[in-house]
């Protein structure tokens, strides 16, 4: 099984791609001892010439689509650039086969510049996942700039009310996708361990 990250920012250092970096963590934390791999596409890193020209057999291309097609699950992040996703992740999604998402669950992740571009997770984005066949999109999460400051080395911190929404959305997606039990508050307690007096 393996969990598949779409990095849909033409930047190298995005709010976006943060998001999909703690993302990452969250994952590799919980899945490290069960043989999940967790695999990464950057966009930005593909042939631009390719991505441009829809040349779907280019080796970078096809290489992406084939990890696209061995995924469980996918977790697609990108910016929200006037009220839409981003346009390289646009390019790359209007490559792959109509049905690339047939039977996985997709985690879509944004971030802008205010809350007022919430809403192009639901209105731009799911609906392209949808047309290329996710079983189940998970209510995305959506930062804007102020959840994500920047420190004094322009490094992506992550707030905690964002990190909590993250460690749900990771929780979701690992009981949907790959049929992990829900995660609580701590690890289960086996009976043997309990102390108590009578």
């Amino acid at each position: 099984m393996s969990i598949l990250l779409i990095a849909g920012s033409p930047s190298e250092r995005s709010r976006s791609s943060a998001l999909l970096d703690a993302v990452q963590q969250r994952l590799e934390d919980q899945v490290a001892a069960r043989g999940v791999v967790i695999d990464r596409v950057q966009i930005r890193h593909l042939s631009p010439q390719a991505l441009l020209l829809a040349h779907w057999t280019h080796p970078s291309i096809r290489r992406a689509i084939a990890q696209v097609e061995s995924a469980s699950a996918v977790v697609v992040a990108t910016p929200v650039y006037k009220a839409a996703y981003s346009g390289v992740l646009k390019v790359f999604l209007d490559l792959l086969p109509q049905t690339a998402f047939k039977g996985k669950t997709v985690l879509p992740l944004a971030t802008g510049g205010s809350p007022h571009h919430m809403l192009a997770l639901d209105y731009a984005l799911r609906p392209v996942l949808q047309s290329l066949g996710a079983r189940h999109i998970l209510p995305g999460v959506y930062a804007s700039d102020h959840q994500l400051p920047k420190d004094a080395d322009d490094q992506v911190q992550i707030s905690d009310e964002i990190g909590a929404r993250l460690d749900d959305a990771v929780n979701v997606l690992l009981h949907d996708a790959l049929r992990l039990p829900h995660r609580t508050g701590f690890d289960p307690v086996p009976f043997s361990a309990l102390r108590y007096s009578v």
